[in-house]
């Protein structure tokens, strides 16, 4: 397996892989509160329509747009997702931000589901259905943006896929092994790294899509090539350990 194709294949793992711990801790804590029926039937139509939002994504990126427009596109919509990941795990990193504990937010979710009424519709429970629905589909809104922009910039869709498709395994193997919500996982390292690993992506990727506002409307390359995509990644490493360092002084000066 190539480089390239490895780091794709593994960014879009990591990347899936934490989506997929939030959306499992939702869907636990309405099945063990609620109704395991209502909310592995909300989890099975938010599948189903993030299919249908797949295909419909999938077919007007690659429809419409020509290749340098489509990296550009696809290039920032990365680099955006990765600079959000990238801020939060620096303010987390930095003790400006509070660490994200997936105990805490099933302690959350089943606390809200205790509280909430009962009211059933169709034979489901209402709270359990719509909770895990909107739980699944907007982290998995996520997942499918990530392995659609990997895969048509990269154009390996099958390895951004494979990426995918392991992460959802492995989180759906230990959660019905463990029965409970994947806590012991370094979800905020992990999403540091996946900041870093799509900030630096997007940024090699969303840089070549400009050459579609020349006048041979060509991608531009890189010098060095896939190499880039190396340095980019040490750079932000390097900004967010200096943001990491100086962050903390900055907001006790401020506060003095």
């Amino acid at each position: 397996m190539q480089g390239t194709t490895l780091g794709l294949v593994g960014s879009t793992f990591l990347a899936s892989f934490v989506e997929f711990v939030e959306a499992l801790t939702i869907v636990l804590a309405m099945g063990f509160t609620r109704s395991w029926r209502s909310a592995l039937a909300g989890t099975v139509a938010a599948l189903i329509a993030l299919t249908a939002f797949t295909i419909a994504v999938g077919y007007a990126l690659t429809t419409w747009l020509p290749e340098a427009a489509l990296q550009l596109v696809v290039g920032t919509l990365l680099l955006i997702f990765g600079l959000q990941w990238l801020r939060k795990a620096t303010l987390r990193a930095g003790g400006l931000k509070a660490m994200h504990d997936e105990t805490e937010e099933f302690a959350s979710q089943t606390a809200a589901a205790q509280a909430a009424g009962t009211r059933r519709r169709f034979g489901f429970d209402s709270f359990a259905f719509a909770v895990s629905f909107k739980g699944v589909f907007l982290e998995g809104v996520e997942v499918v943006f990530i392995v659609i922009t990997f895969g048509l910039s990269a154009d390996d869709m099958t390895g951004a896929v494979l990426g995918a498709a392991s992460a959802g395994a492995i989180v759906l193997l230990l959660g019905a092994l463990l029965h409970r919500p994947l806590s012991m996982i370094p979800e905020n390292t992990l999403k540091y790294g996946v900041g870093l690993l799509l900030a630096a992506f997007g940024a090699y990727w969303a840089v070549e899509g400009l050459g579609v506002l020349t006048t041979e409307h060509h991608s531009l390359e890189w010098p060095g090539g896939d190499l880039a995509i190396l340095v980019l990644l040490a750079a932000w490493l390097l900004l967010s350990r200096i943001l990491v360092a100086t962050l903390p002084r900055l907001r006790n000066e401020v506060t003095r």
